[in-house]
């Protein structure tokens, strides 16, 4: 490029395509205009601008285009022969520069240029511009500056009409300033009335009013629009037509007085007056109403002596009569409609008639217009519908555009890379298609559309494909001008999926900032694909489909009472296998994908056809696959169900609490249950943290009422066989039992969760309940965390359980379930048979061998089993989890002493049963202890003045219900007091009001759109409304990430690296990862550069600078509070800052809540631990914490 600069005005000449360039107007390419000779200059920018230097290089014409400094990137720029930029950067505004008419003529007059073509908008209709030019002796394109100010004046146009005879709307006789002036008009005619600009068009400047009182303010918000995109603030008024049709007549005109029309468009697909969809012909419009038209339309332009292009503008009211609004003396942007239906090039006709040709030399008369079929045109904006059409700016990652017969696209900004900025419309391209009849028309642009690959910003494309298949449309029923406004459906659920580049942005994030789960240490030891096992005599073919036959037909056949008759016949020993759900949870911190289960889940039904059960949903595993796997735990279950139809599939419920943590009220218990049943839950284990019998009452009835298989469980704890144990007897597990039976349980579980039952103690309980309910179904769970599992199955089997728990064998031992394998061939050949096969058992254990390697980096590494757990009486799920939570929280050094602290912490608790939430209260505390340093008699002393754990907290309460032997007093009265909380009596849930589910249904439609909202999915929100936001805003920004092979979801692509997915169904990707680009120390991202499917695609990371998960970075160093000044208020633990309670003044006394913090599902506020006034607050919510990091600091009193 060479800058030539002359004044103000910064001259460039692009010579990349001077070659190219020297063919307009050379031999075979001569001029096709008369008279003038020299190029053509394009006074506007973007679409419009690439059209008109297009039709003047057919021309045989040289194009010269202008540009404003925030324009420099734009394809319009050099699209032309020549361009030059209006003034020096900062000179002129974005839009000022295409405004300043001096600039623009003096460029003109240097280049030597015949013509100047305004294009739409702009100076297009300013008759200053228009005279100045002709003074210039350049041609303008368009009439003259007496028709624009004859036509463009929209009073004066008027006045026009109504002397030329033709019908107008019933308006203000001209111009007025003052909203008084209005009233006067209304008085007369009444409201609805509509404000107009007088020099404007596009919907700008415009407002209707239906009421006296928002008159001042619509009037003045009218005059300031027209003022600030015209240049004038006149305005008119007119009696505003309800529900019109917007019809266009398109005039064309020489500079000897002869006038043809083009027919007419259809306008009336509006929002906000600005046209979204146009069509023509008409359609549905009386033959005498159209002739009628085109007549008046051909009469205004001979009356007011048109030269050029320009549009009569109709509205048709609902009795077919039309009223003349106002002539628009230049292009429109729909000309591309005309010009597809009449054969026309509107633009070169334009510009020949301006260079002094006339209609007659075009061979254009009105004989030789002839309609061709239909066309329909879209205008495609980057504008998001779901944020009331809110434009959207930033950088095109993708752009990728349709094409085929009868489709043409008139684009500006529209290529890969391209920036959109905020300071012009945000039309991105039109796409126009024309068909032999309106339905082939509209289904043409509906097949362009889905062509179109926009990636990096919103656009309306979805809108208009919602639009285009409404029925009203469809059938080609009468729209009107307001007919988007008056259909809100069309914006509901208007989104487009971009799955594929919102899946980049999550390997971008990858690669740049480390792995996104939460408690992934380092990267997975396998990284190749897991290989799917062939089972023993079952070809691989058959393996591959769902096997039909097991014990769920025998469930779905005979009912709930019939299935468990059936059980009880069965001679043979049963199994459920937990791999799904309990095994990853107690061995890999709950974080196996969907996707690795259903790899294997058809192979499995065959394998294990002769299941109780397959464990595989509810728990810990519902919110953990929102919240660290962004999955949907309904879609897991479907997915499941759909490929295991044989075996019945089993969940764990936590009785009044659902899958959640705290109560919720009842209506919201039931209804999760119904919706579990319908997406394939069969049995339900019902259980309540605390055996207590209200929570498990309701949960139990409601798995009946949805008609599932109840299975009542009992939690055990302590151990039966010790007579010395003076709580949790065998009579308490009997008296417990008996009142299961009577609440209608189906099933008797008995849920061992931290591995306690030993052998002997197994006899004891299973005997005891066998011998006083002999036709009880039993079914018993244990861990395998002290390495008794197997002996203790053994001998619940021969006590009289019917079914047991295990995994297979990669995922049991240790803290998981005992080994199905080594339980099979135990009992194989006896009259406790499984009846399932040894070498099948061990096939589908090689695949699970393969995925302890893919999930290494949440194995907590245990290397032996753990018979303290006698002593601390930890559960097996929660002991891998408990380590790794301490592990994140700081204390992974001190897990001898967490264990020891758990024990303490039970007894403070009271001894109680600790199974999830209960179990997490225990060791919230525990951890609360070791982090804080404290042992049992200093809780005891300072229970008023610590910051216990929320849960702990909740629990004194009562949230979770009653232990079966009281809180402990008067620890528990002292801590609640001293916190002002109060006590809850009885099931905490009963006293809640219903759930409104209606309603939060309807807050997520408008937030996320009807399509995305099920009834599941108000579930998912009403049990974990935080949890269930931010998965949403997840799959906003990274889509589906269940689809991803693990390897790729928890390891970054190194360069050059490829691997291939299926998307859906017969939808593959190809992805490569190309390049890393430098840090924009300027916005602190990174381009991270793919190949998807062999195209180029781009993303820019945001790089992050705390800690991130998988290695690399560090956080800021903090200011420690010292914890021998009570005035300092520390972090008790690491963790983040959810919510600030006080700001630096606020009066506190002790234990008022100075911040809420949250870590690994644990939430705890931080108390004042001295009266008085707070000074500095040194965090902010979001902010992570370590444990002594300073958080405020307070002026004792």
């Amino acid at each position: 490029m060479h800058p030539l600069r002359k004044g103000s005005v910064i001259l460039t000449q692009l010579e990349s395509n001077s070659s190219l360039a020297n063919i307009f107007g050379g031999p075979g390419f001569e001029s096709l205009s008369h008279g003038r000779q020299g190029p053509l200059l394009v006074a506007n920018r973007g679409e419009i601008a690439i059209r008109i230097i297009r039709a003047a290089h057919e021309l045989g014409m040289k194009a010269i285009s202008i540009y404003s400094h925030e324009d420099r990137l734009s394809m319009h720029r050099y699209k032309a022969d020549e361009s030059y930029q209006i003034g020096e950067q900062g000179e002129y505004s974005p839009v000022g520069a295409y405004l300043a008419i001096d600039e623009i003529v003096k460029i003109a007059k240097q280049r030597g240029v015949s013509a100047i073509h305004p294009g739409y908008g702009f100076l297009s209709e300013n008759a200053e511009f228009a005279a100045k030019v002709e003074a210039a002796g350049i041609a303008f394109v368009g009439p003259t500056a007496a028709t624009i100010t004859a036509c463009g004046d929209k009073t004066k146009a008027r006045d026009l009409a109504i002397k030329a005879g033709v019908p107008v709307v019933p308006g203000t006789d001209g111009p007025i300033a003052t909203f008084e002036e209005a009233e006067d008009f209304i008085e007369k005619y009444g409201f609805p009335v509509i404000i107009k600009a007088a020099m404007g068009g596009g919907g700008r400047g415009m407002r209707v009013v239906r009421d006296a009182a928002s008159l001042p303010h619509l009037f003045e918000r009218a005059q300031s629009e027209a003022l600030a995109a015209f240049g004038d603030g006149t305005v008119f008024i007119e009696r505003f037509v309800d529900k019109p049709r917007h019809i266009e007549v398109q005039l064309l005109a020489d500079g000897e007085g002869n006038v043809i029309h083009l027919y007419e468009r259809d306008c009336s697909v509006q929002r906000r007056h600005q046209k979204v969809v146009e069509m023509g012909p008409a359609l549905n419009l009386p033959e005498e109403v159209r002739q009628a038209m085109l007549e008046d339309a051909v009469k205004l332009a001979k009356a007011s002596n048109y030269r050029n292009a320009g549009t009569a503008e109709f509205l048709v009211d609902q009795q077919n009569r039309h009223y003349f609004i106002e002539i628009n003396p230049r292009i429109q942007v729909e000309h591309t409609v005309t010009e597809e239906i009449t054969g026309v090039d509107l633009v070169s006709s334009q510009i020949r008639i301006a260079l002094g040709e006339t209609l007659k030399e075009l061979k254009l008369s009105q004989e030789s217009i002839i309609l061709r079929g239909v066309a329909i045109q879209c205008r495609v904006t980057t504008e998001d519908p779901l944020r009331n059409f809110q434009p959207d700016t930033g950088r095109i990652e993708v752009y990728r555009s349709p094409a085929g017969q009868g489709v043409r696209l008139d684009g500006g900004p529209g290529y890969g890379g391209a920036v959109i900025t905020p300071f012009y419309d945000s039309l991105l391209v039109k796409c126009t298609c024309t068909g032999r009849d309106f339905d082939a028309a509209r289904r043409k642009v509906l097949r362009a559309l889905t062509e179109f690959r926009v990636r990096g910003l919103k656009t309306n494309i979805p809108f208009i494909i919602k639009l285009l298949t409404h029925p009203t449309f469809v059938f080609g029923g009468r729209i009107w001008t307001t007919f988007i406004d008056d259909t809100p459906e069309l914006i509901a659920g208007a989104y487009s999926q971009s799955r594929g580049q919102k899946l980049l942005r999550y390997l971008g994030e990858l690669v740049v900032n480390g792995s996104r789960v939460k408690g992934q240490v380092g990267y997975p030891t396998l990284q190749t694909q897991v290989q799917i096992p062939t089972l023993p005599g079952i070809p691989k073919e058959r393996s591959a489909t769902p096997c039909q036959t097991g014990w769920r037909n025998v469930l779905l056949e005979k009912g709930p009472k019939g299935f468990c008759q059936a059980v009880r016949a069965h001679k043979g020993a049963l199994i459920m296998d937990t791999t799904w759900r309990d095994a990853h949870q107690s061995l890999l911190a709950t974080r196996v994908r969907t996707i690795d289960m259903a790899r294997i889940a058809t192979t499995t039904s065959h394998a294990l056809q002769g299941a109780f059960a397959l464990e595989c949903w509810g728990g810990a595993t519902f919110d953990v696959a929102m919240r660290f796997l962004w999955e949907d735990p309904w879609d897991r279950l479907t997915t499941l169900r759909k490929l295991v139809p044989n075996i019945p599939f089993s969940m764990l419920l936590r009785g009044a609490n659902a899958v959640g943590y705290t109560s919720y009220p009842d209506n919201l218990i039931y209804a999760f249950c119904k919706k579990a049943v319908e997406h394939g839950v069969d049995i339900f284990r019902v259980f309540d943290s605390l055996n207590y019998e209200e929570n498990l009452r309701l949960g139990i009835d409601a798995v009946v009422k949805a008609g599932g298989v109840a299975e009542g469980a009992i939690s055990y704890t302590g151990d039966v066989s010790d007579p010395n144990r003076k709580k949790y007897d065998l009579a308490y597990y009997l008296d417990l039992t008996d009142k299961l039976v009577a609440d209608g349980i189906h099933i008797l579980g008995i849920k061992d969760m931290a591995g306690l039952l030993k052998p002997r103690a197994a006899t004891m309980l299973v005997g005891g309940i066998r011998k006083r309910h002999p036709d009880l179904v039993i079914h018993v769970h244990t861990h395998d965390t002290a390495g008794t599992g197997v002996a203790s199955m053994l001998a619940c089997y021969e006590a009289g359980a019917d079914i047991v728990d295990v995994a297979v064998d990669s995922m049991s031992g240790l803290t998981s379930q005992p080994s199905l394998g080594a339980l099979v061939a135990a009992l194989e050949g006896t009259d406790r048979d499984t009846g399932l096969h040894f070498d099948k058992v061990q096939a589908i254990n090689s695949y699970w061998e393969q995925v302890r390697l893919l999930y290494s980096c949440f194995d907590p590494g245990l290397k032996s089993g753990d018979s303290g757990v006698y002593l601390h009486e930890m559960p097996g799920g929660q002991y891998t989890n408990l380590l790794f939570q301490s592990q994140q929280l700081g204390l992974g050094d001190a897990w001898i002493e967490v264990k020891k602290a758990y024990a303490t912490a039970n007894r403070l608790c009271g001894d109680i049963v600790k199974v999830t939430p209960s179990s997490k209260v225990v060791g919230d505390l525990a951890q609360f202890m070791v982090s804080q340093k404290l042992t049992e008699q200093e809780v005891i002393d300072r229970a008023e003045e610590l910051s216990f754990p929320t849960s702990v907290l909740e629990y004194y309460q009562g949230y979770l219900g009653e232990p079966p032997y009281g809180f402990p007093e008067p620890l528990r009265t002292r801590i609640l007091e001293a916190k002002g909380l109060q006590k809850v009596e009885g099931r905490p849930g009963a006293n809640m009001p219903p759930l409104d589910l209606e309603g939060l249904k309807g807050d997520l439609v408008e937030e996320y759109g009807e399509k995305s909202v099920r009834d599941v999915d108000v579930i998912s929100a009403a049990l974990y409304p935080k949890v269930y936001e931010e998965f949403r805003h997840a799959q906003d920004i990274w889509g589906d990430l269940s689809v991803l092979p693990t390897q790729y979801f928890l390891t970054p692509l190194k360069v050059g690296e490829e691997f291939s997915f299926e998307l859906d169904q017969g939808k593959k990707l190809f992805i490569k990862l190309m390049a890393i680009g430098p840090l924009n120390e300027a916005t602190g991202k990174r381009d991270v550069f793919f190949l998807l499917n062999g195209e180029a695609r781009v993303v820019a990371i945001q790089e992050e600078v705390t800690e991130k998960s998988g290695g690399g970075g560090s956080k800021p160093s903090r200011a420690q509070a010292d914890s021998r000044d009570k005035s300092q208020v520390g972090a008790p633990m690491s963790g983040v800052v959810v919510e600030v309670r006080v700001e630096p003044g606020s009066e506190v006394k002790v234990g008022d809540p100075i911040v809420v913090m949250s870590a690994m599902k644990m939430e705890t506020i931080v108390n004042a631990t001295v009266a008085g006034t707070v000074g500095d607050v040194l965090v902010k919510p979001g902010e992570s914490l370590n444990a002594g990091d300073l958080i405020a600091k307070i002026d004792k009193k």
